[in-house]
């Protein structure tokens, strides 16, 4: 059944909806399946996204159509469809009036996905109206809190040195407490791989008690602030919240130096809203295993990268895995940064909307996967700044001189970057990163040819 007549209004002018504010707005990249036309397809999929279905029914009335989702623009050759939905289509919380992304990804991401005459849609950006934003949660802290804690300035405080504990499972509790001391020796972070929680060979509480006791005694060491991120994720909120009741009560008087880590994508928005809301005062460090499946390049279904990064800062994380724009060891690219500008800046660019944030806060980029000290200034160029949290696990461990080296050539790196200072150059004055040009020789030949000569190496 067309449904073009009532699904879409191609009179409808994007400026005049954003000025309205009154609809949240998507672009998508949809191609219908052979034999059906692209308009019809579009209004379709605006009615399964909505308030309709394949046929038409006897309970619809005047007021059910005026908050139909509309298609208001479509370009068949770009294979771009945009949809406006009405604000009053989302669901709200009964305790408190607010937004849930839950609801969102429910219309906008939703039965549309398995329609049969969809070959595929995949959304690539959105926008979202001030008055329907200020309904959403959003960080509650971010870098800056964590730039306080180290003592550093709350205005481009820098890098936060960081790793993830390797291998991400097989270590038992006093290795793991053991391998946390020796890196928080140099560096500032530490962060649970995702799958790391409560197993049979590491149970949490035993963990924790000795990572909590290691943290003590690198900061009694070094005369600095020292940080961890636990993983609390659970399919059961009552379990994430009794996970970080026990982290708080064991770091005792450093639970302020402690993030918790939720597998947002896989445990999905209501185990990064247990968090948020019910410990507003940590860190909420979004881990996004499992993202690939409907984020990467190679997907024609589900939402973009960019799309992750916007509902993240909306839900409330402060902070989010962005990748590494091609400097590591996952894929993507140098232009990816726009994901970064849009969780960090009050008002950023996507590929369709300009979205204006409003004043709600910052969500801090966290970059991991397969960057070390030789990696980073090239990283940092690209982005404009260095004010990330950045987790090496291989270029920390990996260092021939051990975690202490590894993390302190991390740091040396990004002084270099800061200072402007040629990195062959900084490291013939700092041990530990020319070390770091021994360790990974491969990213030396290819970023610093010449180095050997330069550093007197054979």
């Amino acid at each position: 059944m067309d449904q073009s007549s009532r699904y879409a209004n191609l009179s409808l002018n994007e400026e005049d909806l954003i000025a309205e504010g009154r609809h949240v707005l998507c672009a998508y990249r949809m191609k219908p399946k052979s034999g059906y036309g692209y308009l019809a397809t579009a209004a379709h999929f605006a009615a399964e996204s909505s308030t309709g279905t394949n046929v038409e029914v006897c309970t619809t009335d005047d007021f059910t159509r005026g908050v139909d989702a509309l298609v208001y623009e479509i370009d068949e050759a770009r294979e771009v469809m945009k949809i406006a939905y009405p604000v009053e289509l989302f669901d709200r919380n009964i305790i408190d009036g607010r937004a849930m992304i839950a609801s969102f990804l429910t219309l906008t991401i939703g039965n549309n996905q398995g329609m049969s005459d969809v070959e595929y849609a995949k959304m690539h950006d959105f926008y979202v109206p001030p008055g329907f934003l200020q309904l959403f949660d959003g960080p509650a802290c971010n870098i800056a809190d964590m730039w306080r804690v180290l003592g550093r300035p709350q205005v481009n405080g820098g890098m936060v040195v960081g790793t993830i504990i390797k291998p991400k499972l097989g270590l038992r509790p006093q290795p793991f407490a053991d391998a946390c001391h020796q890196f928080w020796l140099g560096g500032d972070f530490i962060k649970n791989d995702e799958p790391q929680g409560n197993q049979v060979f590491a149970p949490l509480k035993e963990t924790i008690r000795l990572v909590a006791d290691a943290m003590k005694r690198a900061q009694d060491i070094t005369g600095q602030a020292k940080l961890f991120s636990a993983n609390i994720t659970a399919d059961d909120p009552a379990e994430m919240i009794a996970r970080g009741h026990y982290i708080l009560e064991t770091f005792a008087e450093n639970a302020n130096h402690v993030a918790f880590l939720v597998d947002g994508y896989v445990a999905g928005p209501t185990a990064v809203t247990t968090c948020r809301r019910n410990f507003p005062s940590q860190f909420l460090h979004y881990h996004r295993a499992g993202h690939g499946a409907v984020t990467s390049t190679q997907s024609k279904r589900g939402y973009s990268v960019l799309v992750h990064m916007k509902m993240a800062r909306l839900i409330g994380a402060s902070g989010i895995h962005t990748g590494t724009m091609g400097y590591g060891k996952m894929e993507g690219e140098a232009g990816e940064k726009s994901v970064a500008y849009m969780l960090e800046r009050e008002v950023a660019d996507g590929p369709f909307y300009r979205q204006f944030w409003y004043g709600m806060k910052a969500c801090t980029p966290i970059i991991s996967g397969g960057m070390n000290a030789l990696r980073l200034p090239g990283f940092f160029s690209n982005l404009g700044h260095s004010n990330v949290i950045q987790t090496s696990g291989g270029g920390a461990f990996g260092h021939k001189a051990g975690a202490i080296a590894g993390a302190l050539s991390l740091r040396q790196a990004h002084q270099a970057w800061s200072e402007g200072v040629d990195l062959v150059e900084y490291a013939k004055a700092h041990p530990e990163l020319k070390g770091a040009f021994e360790s990974f020789p491969d990213d030396a030949d290819r970023l610093y040819p010449g180095w050997r000569t330069r550093l007197g190496i054979d």
